[in-house]
């Protein structure tokens, strides 16, 4: 079959790496059909082009993938109805993190055929499967289908055991020339950088984390490295940006992989997201080792009793010695603080800016956003209870219109106060955030002059 996968346009200069249809057209390239890509993020097509395009490429599936948001949303509505406009629309499926824990009102808002719940290499095989042999989608697990005027929803695929057996995405369809000029903490001028999955889901169960998939699933280590290879060799790719939820899943795993990348010499920048109930000395310094130059922390609060009530398995003293330890072996950190969670008050918000100051290196802009309860999270599920929020629909149209802005409130602050904390608390933010780069670029401004450095390149904007 001629297969058509959409990558929308978000507004960025750069845009991520769209790795789930990347695997998607991996598997869909070795089972036989014809892939091809719509980079609507490349060129910044308006939705019509979209429509224009089918009306004349004829294809026999088109499929489209996002995550949970308020921007999301809003593009999966436009993407889908330039689809639905095509004179020769195809078979439409949807697939992601967005529409995964609520298939029915995402293919009620859509009009999509077919949405795949989950993981999607197994399943959106054994769909087209289906389709060429024009047999029923009642026996596919994974998916939620229409059935004359009703939307059936099938029992829910197991996850890949071996996610070995995935083949590597298809990077040769995409355009990672441009994909690879993403910037990325203490990526040089000269660095191309690319997203790499070195596992599949998490260990713990953050009361505001709404992915499906339980545990985690890490791919072998000789896998990683010979993808890692590639890439150098085929794209040149000179860091690598781990993007996979959780990389330092234990001690013991990171400490393997880490020992790899060493013995086999691959000579890689690399970042990854972490825990910091692992962010021991020792391990530290060998991630330094092994390429490592920044680790994105899911802090969330600096506050016992919040991150207990947000199920973070994590308190604030392992915190404050995870941080000083990754600073001591010269690893930057990133600090992600989230405010409005069970419990909180302008206190926990204060601790959480204070904290931000204290340990701030300047490697990233950092404000705090409203914690938001996204469809599949326990957190909407007890704003649903708590009658905070009606259903879906309710959470997409009336609560969640932007990420900055409050879409549910869990805390004894009125809206109006709740904002206005968040106002003090990143004004402050923000002004040691761009004192900080004054401040640097003054002292740039002073070597230059004042010490004639040579080395000088220009002021420019980071």
């Amino acid at each position: 079959m001629r297969i058509l996968l959409v990558v929308y346009d978000n507004d960025s200069y750069i845009h991520w790496f769209p790795q789930g249809l990347a695997y998607i057209a991996s598997v869909l390239r070795n089972e036989g059909h014809e892939v091809a890509i719509y980079n609507q993020d490349l060129h910044h097509y308006p939705d019509e082009h979209l429509t224009a395009f089918l009306d004349a490429n004829p294809y026999d599936m088109v499929g489209f993938s996002f995550i949970s948001g308020y921007y999301q949303y809003k593009k999966a509505l436009a993407v889908s109805a330039a689809i639905n406009r095509a004179k020769r629309r195809p078979l439409y499926v949807i697939g992601g993190h967005g529409p995964s824990p609520e298939p029915e009102f995402f293919m009620k808002k859509t009009g999509a055929d077919v949405t795949v719940i989950g993981e999607g290499e197994e399943t959106i095989v054994e769909l087209l499967r289906a389709v060429g042999n024009h047999a029923p989608f009642a026996g596919i697990k994974g998916i939620a289908y229409r059935d004359g005027d009703r939307i059936a929803i099938n029992e829910r695929r197991p996850l890949i055991a071996d996610i070995d057996t995935i083949p590597f995405p298809a990077y040769d369809l995409f355009p990672i020339e441009y994909y690879r000029l993403l910037r990325m903490p203490h990526a040089g001028n000269a660095d191309f950088v690319m997203p790499v999955l070195s596992g599949r889901g998490c260990p713990f169960t953050c009361n505001f984390c709404y992915r499906l998939d339980e545990g985690f699933r890490p791919r072998s280590n000789a896998s990683i490295i010979e993808e890692i290879r590639m890439l150098k060799r085929n794209y040149g790719i000179t860091y690598i940006a781990f993007s996979d939820e959780l990389l330092m899943s234990s001690e013991a795993r990171v400490t393997a992989l880490c020992e790899d990348f060493i013995r086999e010499n691959l000579d890689i920048k690399w970042d990854c997201n972490g825990r910091l109930n692992y962010a021991k000395p020792e391990l530290l310094a060998l991630m330094k080792r092994a390429g490592c130059v920044f680790i994105n922390y899911g802090i969330e609060a600096f506050d016992d009793v919040i991150l207990k009530n947000m199920n973070k398995a994590l308190t604030t003293s392992q915190i404050v010695r995870g941080i000083e330890a990754t600073l001591a072996v010269g690893i930057s950190p990133g600090f992600n603080i989230i405010f409005g969670n069970i419990g909180e008050s302008r206190e926990s918000l204060r601790k959480g800016v204070d904290f931000l100051l204290k340990y701030d290196d300047g490697a990233q802009m950092r404000t705090i956003r409203p914690v938001t309860p996204y469809p599949g999270a326990p957190l909407y599920y007890h704003a649903i209870e708590k009658g905070l929020v009606g259903d879906c629909e309710d959470f997409y149209a009336n609560k969640h219109l932007n990420s900055d802005l409050l879409a549910v409130n869990f805390t004894e602050l009125s809206d109006e106060e709740f904002h206005a904390a968040l106002f003090e608390a990143n004004s402050v933010l923000l002004d040691n955030y761009f004192t900080r780069k004054r401040t640097s670029t003054i002292e740039q401004a002073r070597t230059l002059y004042m010490e004639r450095d040579s080395s000088f390149r220009g002021f420019r904007q980071s």
